[in-house]
């Protein structure tokens, strides 16, 4: 166990590099990760949030209650940005349905699952990012199907029931599941959350092999364009959600909070849904699988610039 703890902690540490490097050899090599099906990414997305949901307790949520306001600024913000910006970008830069609809998806889904860690690292209100991403993944069964068809629905079929059930059954039932065990087990579920890390970013990794190299070739034409769209769509999230923390007068570490958790998407739903809904647009996996990459490296940073700001 010692050692898998020591494997779990480098892993989590350098979690961008080996997302970086796995994204790199499948874009290049893809034979060598091809025997990850993309059919396999439902089942590792439920994996992670399986894992996210045994480290979480009914005491995480009791910010919900004690600062509601807090909770439905961040929410707000969450539910507004990123899906107006993925289509702002989609529009500015003229993108072709299958992708502009992988982009939409990864603006409507909710808070990514490494928006706490990265909150912490900046020494933000890791109280409220958890807080966030909770309530953000409860409505998002409701909220991310409504703006998929607001934002996507002229230019793709949407299938609001359809996308409702997927986002149940592959985050909130998983997560569910988890919290259960964790209340049921706490003292193995203490011992077995020293490893999630190395579980979680296994199946990030995969989700990541799985697309990048189903689509290697057709990256390998727009792969810039996609790139440049992902990149500014993060990085245009940080800002604005950091702005709208700092436009309602929140102290410094709650912004450092609404930035990241409004920055952060779950990629890893956007893929998901894309490959399960959108089968007949193959690149609208790619912006979810970019994004994946790309939010982990550009947290990094951006917690270790925010650390220093008070």
């Amino acid at each position: 166990m010692r050692v898998l703890e020591k494997i779990s902690d480098f892993v989590g540490k350098y979690m961008a590099i080996l997302v970086l490097a796995v994204a790199a050899l499948a874009l290049f090599v893809p034979q060598s990760v091809s025997f990850i099906k993309t059919s396999y990414v439902n089942t590792l997305l439920g994996i992670v949030m399986f894992g996210m949901g045994l480290t979480l307790k009914a005491s995480d949520f009791k910010v919900v209650f004690s600062r509601p306001k807090d909770i439905i600024i961040g929410a707000v913000a969450q539910f507004t940005i990123m899906p107006l910006l993925a289509f702002v970008l989609t529009k500015l830069f003229q993108l072709p349905p299958e992708l502009a609809v992988g982009v939409i998806l990864v603006g409507t889904c909710p808070g990514g699952t490494s928006s706490n860690v990265m909150t912490y690292l900046a020494k933000g209100d890791v109280a409220l990012s958890v807080g966030m991403t909770g309530v953000s993944t409860i409505l998002a069964p409701f909220l991310t199907p409504l703006l998929t068809k607001l934002y996507a629905g002229q230019t793709v079929d949407v299938d609001l029931l359809s996308m409702f059930l997927s986002i149940v059954k592959v985050v909130i039932v998983p997560i569910v599941l988890g919290c259960i065990i964790n209340k049921l087990f706490s003292s193995f579920t203490e011992k077995v959350t020293k490893i999630l890390p190395l579980v979680s970013v296994t199946a990030i990794v995969a989700i990541v092999a799985a697309v990048v190299s189903a689509n290697s070739s057709k990256i390998m034409t727009c792969g810039f364009l996609i790139m440049l769209v992902v990149v500014l769509h993060n990085c245009l999230g940080y800002a604005l959600g950091f702005a709208v923390g700092k436009a309602l007068k929140l102290d410094m570490s709650k912004c450092k909070a609404v930035a990241i958790e409004v920055g952060m998407q779950n990629s890893g739903l956007a893929t998901s849904l894309a490959a399960t809904h959108f089968a007949q647009y193959p690149l609208a996996t790619i912006p979810g699988a970019v994004f994946s990459v790309w939010h982990n490296i550009s947290g990094a940073i951006f917690a270790n610039f925010m650390a220093s700001k008070e």
